[in-house]
């Protein structure tokens, strides 16, 4: 099913529709280990998985692709849409979560602790309050566009996490704290945002 077909919702058309993909399978990740900031490669299967990524977008309305400029993110987007004739713009405002001095720590270490560090920063680096604050940035200057527009961003759980929160509305906590499951794709829509608008979106 091509993820990207426009049209209207309900009786309604949509403003901008953002597309979120999590960056295809990192070094680190079959090691287990939290990446954070530092910049690891892809897998030789994760470089497949970046193309079969491109693959399923190949029909679509696609008309930007961010990713973040850790090499995972915006090597899969590279990967995947190499071919088209579509703007790929790298946002470090995408990353992942700062991990400070638990970088690179296996990832167990990172679930015991991160109660702790929804304000308050992990020594060294950043909060997860921190995280998402810069996502809203970097959202605020994606969203001028004209109505119909379509985008993919290709990032990270802080990505998706911080989406879960500015556009729909989840609390932060739960939205960190559920548990995460992989799947292709997940799908936002910009009139979908709660009544209380975080400060830079159209109204």
């Amino acid at each position: 099913m091509d993820t990207l077909e426009t049209g209207p919702v309900g009786t309604s058309g949509f403003m901008l529709k953002i597309v979120f993909e999590i960056h295809a399978s990192s070094l680190d990740n079959e090691a287990g280990l939290a990446s954070g900031h530092y910049d690891v490669e892809l897998l030789p299967t994760g470089e497949k998985q970046a193309r079969e990524l491109g693959r399923r977008y190949r029909h679509g309305e696609l008309k930007a692709v961010y990713c973040s400029d850790l090499r995972r993110s915006y090597r899969t987007a590279k990967l995947a849409f190499e071919s088209r004739d579509l703007d790929i713009l790298r946002d470090p405002r995408l990353r992942e979560y700062d991990y400070g001095k638990l970088t690179r720590q296996p990832r167990e270490a990172i679930e015991a602790v991160r109660a702790r560090h929804m304000e308050q920063p992990f020594p060294g680096g950043a909060s997860y309050r921190q995280a998402v604050m810069r996502l809203q940035s970097a959202l605020s200057d994606m969203c001028e566009y004209d109505e119909g527009f379509c985008m993919l961003i290709i990032g990270h759980r802080a990505t998706q996490y911080g989406l879960e929160h500015w556009l729909k509305g989840v609390p932060l906590v739960e939205a960190v704290r559920a548990p995460w499951v992989w799947q292709p794709s997940w799908e936002h829509r910009l009139e979908e945002l709660p009544a209380r608008r975080p400060p830079g979106f159209p109204a």
